[in-house]
């Protein structure tokens, strides 16, 4: 059996909105549709991992209320094993998601609660757990701090390390040695970088400056174009593969991010976990939600077959 996958993060409930567009401060709008839902970009991974075929634990603090309950029961149905702090002096997470008509783009507004209350001290409570996993992954929606630490058992073990920058946050050097893999979208690249990553000959120039500061390896999610895998030896772009029409895009990179976890825990060539990635992240986005539009690791595999 693979070693586990090991998810720090934080799970929030996701009401969603849809409608034309954003209000302008003072104004209110009639919108479309109202959906309350699971959520969190560490929950989403975890989700989509376990749904990939990948052994996941996922590393979090919940409040004592409602949306606790929400969540592990979207964990239970997922096969995700909880690893859970209860802050009752907190609450569960929540988020306000903006989905546009037209597009399905979406903007995003995230109250951590007790997720953004998760400290060093969490993770030494678990440090056995990470120093037992294949793949230690981690976010930036939690503190800083407590992805520092995790990333740091996890490196002193020799577990492979992902650190998906998200939401962007300025980093040090020294937290960006600890990363084998990073994998920011083009917003977060530029945020980390301070250049433009509109093209691929950007992007690669944005790799190497991440890699320039310790970082082993970097895939940019390029969203239609795919992603783009650097290290020091190879460069490669990894056309995105489709699945169908675009319905909704807010958990793609949930997606690509758990199935490429999943991937390297099961010892695959980095550049087919990219495309496994890819297939999860392809799958995810012709459905709406963001944990809920998880695919199956029948249907990834299926997906890879056609491609």
């Amino acid at each position: 059996m693979s070693k586990p996958v090991v998810i720090l993060g934080i799970f929030n409930a996701d009401t969603s909105y849809r409608a034309e567009r954003l209000p302008k401060i003072g104004e209110t709008i009639l919108g479309q549709h109202f959906a309350l839902g699971p959520g969190g970009k560490g929950s989403n991974q975890a989700v989509a991992a376990a749904r990939a075929g990948g052994r996941t634990h996922f590393i979090t603090r919940l409040g004592a209320d409602d949306f606790a309950k929400v969540a592990r029961q979207v964990w239970a149905e997922a096969g995700v094993i909880p690893e859970v702090t209860v802050d009752s002096d907190s609450h569960t997470g929540a988020a306000f998601i903006f989905l546009e008509a037209a597009t399905g783009n979406n903007a995003i507004i995230v109250a951590s609660g007790a997720g953004g209350r998760i400290e060093p001290e969490d993770l030494d409570a678990r440090a056995d757990l990470i120093r037992s996993a294949a793949v230690f992954v981690t976010q930036l929606e939690q503190p800083i701090p407590a992805a520092r630490r995790g990333l740091e058992i996890a490196r002193a073990a020799g577990v492979t390390t992902i650190l998906n920058p998200a939401p962007a946050a300025a980093l040090d050097d020294a937290m960006l040695a600890l990363c084998d893999y990073i994998t920011p979208n083009e917003t977060e690249a530029e945020t980390l970088t301070g250049m433009a990553v509109a093209t691929l000959p950007e992007a690669e120039r944005a790799a190497d400056a991440l890699m320039a500061r310790g970082v082993g390896a970097v895939i940019i999610t390029l969203g239609a174009r795919g992603a783009l895998y650097r290290d020091r030896t190879r460069s490669v772009h990894v056309p995105a593969i489709s699945a169908g029409p675009v319905v909704e895009t807010t958990g793609a990179g949930d997606a690509f991010n758990g199935g490429f976890a999943v991937a390297l825990s099961e010892g695959r060539d980095v550049v087919q976990a990219v495309r496994f990635g890819s297939a999860t992240a392809g799958i995810s986005v012709t459905r709406p939600g963001a944990a809920a539009a998880m695919p199956t690791r029948a249907e990834i595999d299926a997906l890879l077959a056609k491609d």
